[in-house]
């Protein structure tokens, strides 16, 4: 029986579903949520009819209410918008629900990119052995972070998996006592989580999803790529960064790092100790039971210690589990072995410390804490720094601090500051203690500008916990468009330092270095953050392979292409001989997590995805090496981009616009992260002070996703007015990257929706702005259509297309409804009243509501 195409997959296994769940949502036997399920639909027609006319949303909500509903009060028009915002989120929910279960169905699970296709492409092509040593040194590495982009609190995210299984059995009785808790459950929050709960909650997915998923990944590439054999290279692992991330988020104390850890190390003794339970139901054999009956003890009193001790070390729990093995293959015939096999390779993932907690702060705070202890140094006359530290030039700074020696007391500082990060340098020493080395075993320094930056750690590890030898990788972060163009001197003088060269070698010389693309973009647009970023790796290749050093390259993506989301799979396997690429490394946060990683098919099939992406280009692929012609248009088109972003940047309305007309200062009021969502306290708003979580996020909400798309209509302009268009198409042809750039820059057009926002084009203060943004999104799909030769956007994917659709669709009436309650602001605030104000603060929620539900739908907007 011949497969389908995906978008008849689609249509039957999501679309029609959610249609007929939907109806029966619509009534749900309680008043209010039937009430407004009758209405909904015709609001929505309202919507659609009404933006088709050109109407603006306060026109649309005021013809809704005149044609049916005449006799609300105006209160009670208010309660009706807020019941259409909580059905639409319970929308969203049910359609992630629907495609979560047909994720199987609609992806061909074995189809290329997977592990199986790559298996049998090296097999047909005489490559088996090729490849089996490539896999020996070849990692991927998925870093959970906990950036604030996943609105649904926890109970939100267990209806979503019951739902997701019932309608996998087409169980309607429980599909329709979910919708109803569904209905019930509330998804606002009152108040932030802290960086624990954060820790809690993704920890989730390392239980119920990860471990699952990377064990039946691991087995596979075992069993049928090594015939039985086990690699020696773990392949796959994880990183996490909730509890250990403190760049911008006082919140994260040491004793916050430390809990996290060892909740860490618990849920994993934890899911080993079910395996073990499992497997002693079916080795019920003399000698065999009585061994796993002991091993399930010792894991249980280790899984309660809470003072991070265990009752049976490591490698003495691999040795058990090896002569368990060994035992069943000589005595019982084998019986169950691929069982415990599986439990063999999981504990060779994750070890005692389930995944890799990273410590990251910013170059500044460490500069700060760093000058501190210099000042107290010779205050103390410790003689650990000289007299003229801080007088003499950087040259001769890195050279004492490369020869550094001596011991910090912590009890001679009294800022908190100081004592946080030092005391968490030596949280960090004790984590790998109680977990393993891999537990905590690399420090990222964000904003990295200057080796200075990274020697002053150096020092400061040296000093205060890791005198005997640095257990830890030093990971510099480079993130804007100046700093990413220095990172190649910047490494060469620490490859020439001996004693940092001398720690790379301890390391087994091997360097990883962070690439941020949020900010990268944030800071230079889209064409020449993700240029300056391909350019950056070249150079860092070619530095470190000339220096004998194995570079690693660590990618800060988010979930939008305005992050370096996206089609990330195929940036990987669009990169060039010229990239180090012997590991994929990124980070997944918020909604990315929930969506391709949240259950066990999404979580293994985008899983190997990324090992196929990264095998591939190797052994299998073209070799995807732009020539000289082609790095010269790239180079000058994302110049172009660059200049039209700068100069939309620095227009006098840009900061005003995203203050007054955007969403930008509600996210602080979601209450879904820890951490604070600017750098600074000031009361006014300043561009560098901007994470790129709400900046990207605000743009999003106004369904303008200018970070997706702008610069890059203008810079394809400048070639097809100087009649040089074929140039262009020429690079599109010739490298995967700049195709995979674009259609990643269409996904962000695709999910703009001007007419939303076009009543601001007549706004006097704003209007002339609004127009520049238009334009240059008109301008974009113009020209990524005529060089494409597609006739609509993203043509070539007609069902990740339809979901969208889908998706903008149900949120239609939920953008209505914001940017209704943004003008209403705008109103009551150009004429204040203190008798409006209970009435300002009611569409202020109002707004910071809409915020969840078209988040949600978006599922990488953020």
């Amino acid at each position: 029986m011949s497969l389908q195409p995906k978008l008849a997959r689609f249509k039957e296994n999501v679309l029609s579903k959610f249609q007929i769940y939907n109806s029966i949502f619509m009534t749900l036997p309680f008043d209010a949520i039937t009430k407004t399920g009758v209405l909904l639909p015709l609001f929505h027609e309202t919507c659609k009819k009404g933006f088709e006319k050109g109407e603006d949303p306060t026109t649309i909500v005021d013809t809704f209410f005149k044609k049916y509903q005449a006799r609300r009060s105006a209160q009670s028009q208010i309660n009706l918008l807020f019941r259409f915002i909580q059905y639409i989120e319970r929308q969203v929910v049910l359609f992630d629900a629907i495609e979560d279960a047909a994720f199987p169905i609609v992806n061909n699970m074995d189809g290329i990119g997977t592990l199986r296709s790559l298996k049998e492409l090296a097999f047909a092509e005489n490559r088996m052995v090729e490849l089996q040593n490539y896999l020996e040194d070849f990692k991927v590495r998925i870093v959970l972070t906990a950036h604030p982009t996943q609105f649904y609190p926890g109970t939100v995210l267990g209806i979503i998996t019951d739902l997701d299984e019932a309608i996998r059995q087409n169980d309607l009785k429980t599909i329709k006592n979910l919708l109803a808790q569904l209905g019930k459950t509330p998804f606002f929050k009152h108040k932030k989580p802290s960086p624990y709960d954060e820790a809690i909650s993704l920890i989730w997915y390392l239980e119920n999803v990860f471990y699952h998923s990377f064990g039946n990944t691991y087995n596979y590439i075992q069993q049928n790529i090594f015939e039985g054999r086990t690699p020696k290279n773990e392949i796959i692992n994880i990183g996490f960064w909730p509890g250990g991330d403190r760049d911008g988020n006082p919140f994260v104390t040491p004793d916050t790092t430390l809990k996290v850890a060892r909740r860490l190390k618990r849920t994993i003794l934890k899911n080993y100790y079910k395996d073990l339970k499992d497997l002693r139901r079916k080795l019920t054999f003399k000698g065999v039971y009585e061994k796993l009956v002991d091993l399930e003890a010792k894991l249980y009193d280790s899984s309660i210690r809470t003072d991070g001790l265990h009752s049976i070390s490591l490698s003495d729990f691999q040795s058990e589990l090896v002569q368990i093995k060994a035992s069943l293959e000589k005595d019982h015939q084998s019986l169950y072995i691929h069982e415990l096999i599986s439990l063999i390779n999981k504990v060779h993932l994750f070890g005692y410390h389930f995944a890799a907690l990273d410590i990251r702060q910013d170059s500044r705070i460490h500069h700060t804490v760093f000058n501190g202890i210099v000042e107290n140094s010779i205050k103390e006359g410790d003689s650990i720094f000289k007299d003229n530290f801080n007088q003499i030039n950087e040259d001769q700074q890195l050279e004492l601090l490369s020869q550094i020696e001596g011991q910090i007391n912590l009890d001679q500082f009294e800022d908190e500051l100081v004592r946080n990060t030092l005391e968490t340098i030596i949280i960090v020493k004790q984590i790998q203690l109680e977990n393993g080395e891999a537990a905590a075993h690399r420090y990222i320094i964000s904003n990295n500008q200057t080796a200075l930056n990274v020697m002053q750690l150096f020092a400061m590890l040296k000093l205060t916990a890791f005198n005997d030898g640095i257990s830890l990788d030093i990971v510099p972060l480079f993130e804007t468009i100046n700093d990413l163009e220095n990172a190649p001197k910047v490494m060469a003088q620490l490859y020439t330092n001996k004693a940092y060269a001398t720690h790379l070698t301890e390391r087994g010389n091997k360097q990883t270095i962070m690439l941020g693309f949020s900010d990268g973009t944030k800071d230079g647009g889209y064409l020449m953050a993700n240029w300056a970023i391909f350019k950056a790796k070249e150079a860092l290749t070619a530095i470190s392979r000339q220096s004998g050093i194995d570079v690693v390259f660590f990618d800060g993506r988010g979930g939008p292409p305005a992050r370096g989301g996206g089609k990330t799979n195929q940036f990987y396997a669009s990169l060039g001989p010229t990239i180090e690429d012997k590991e994929v490394q990124l980070t997944i946060q918020g909604q990315t997590i929930s969506s391709n990683f949240g259950t066990l098919e999404s979580s293994q099939y985008n899983l190997e995805q990324l090992i196929s992406s990264g095998v591939s280009n190797k052994l299998l692929g073209e070799k995807n090496e732009l020539d000289e012609k082609n790095t010269a248009v790239m180079d000058d088109l994302a110049k172009l981009g660059y200049k039209a972003y700068q100069n939309f940047k620095s227009h006098p309305m840009f900061i005003p616009y995203l203050e007054r007309m955007s969403t930008l200062k509600y996210y602080a009021k979601t209450n879904i992260g820890s951490r604070p969502s600017k750098r600074s306290k000031s009361e006014t708003l300043i561009f560098a002070d901007l994470r790129a979580i709400p900046f990207v996020g605000s743009w999003s909400q106004l369904k303008q996703n200018v970070p997706g798309f702008f610069g890059v209509g203008t810079a394809l302009k400048q070639y097809e007015d100087q009649g040089k268009f074929e140039e262009v198409v020429q690079l599109y042809k010739a490298s995967s990257f700049f195709k995979t750039l674009l259609e990643n820059s269409m996904m962000s057009l695709s999910k703009s929706f001007f007419e939303l926002t076009k009543y601001m084009s007549n706004d006097e203060e704003f209007g002339e702005f609004w127009n520049i943004i238009y334009q240059e999104y008109e301008l974009s799909k113009r020209l990524l259509l005529k060089l494409t030769g597609y006739q609509t956007l993203m043509e070539n994917e007609p069902a990740g297309k339809a979901s969208i659709e889908v998706r903008e669709s149900i949120v239609l009436p939920l953008l209505t409804i914001q940017q209704y309650a943004l003008k209403r602001i705008q109103e009551l605030e150009k004429h204040p009243d203190p008798a409006n104000q209970e009435l300002l603060e009611t569409f202020q929620k109002m707004v910071t509501r809409s915020l969840y539900g078209n988040i949600n739908a978006s599922r990488n907007s953020a």
